[in-house]
């Protein structure tokens, strides 16, 4: 195998981790949206958790992004 096909698979295999954030971020509001339309009250509460959750939901995509282009580029 080349080192630029083994490169261009890799890279592929290191963006997987993209759709698990995907998948993550959707739980994520999904699981809030449905919290407040059953407490409408405790919105002030769980919007603060929904936001943190989201933020480190997203930055496992982020790192599985920087990975892809690292093995790309390097």
């Amino acid at each position: 195998m080349e080192a630029s096909a083994a490169k261009l698979i890799g890279a592929g295999l290191a963006a997987i981790g993209m759709i698990g954030s995907g998948i993550g971020v959707g739980n994520i509001w999904s699981s809030l949206i449905a919290t407040v339309g059953r407490n409408p009250s405790a919105k002030a509460n769980v919007e603060l958790y929904g936001w943190i959750g989201f933020a480190v939901t997203e930055a496992i995509a982020l790192f599985a992004l920087v990975v892809a282009l690292m093995i790309l580029f390097a």
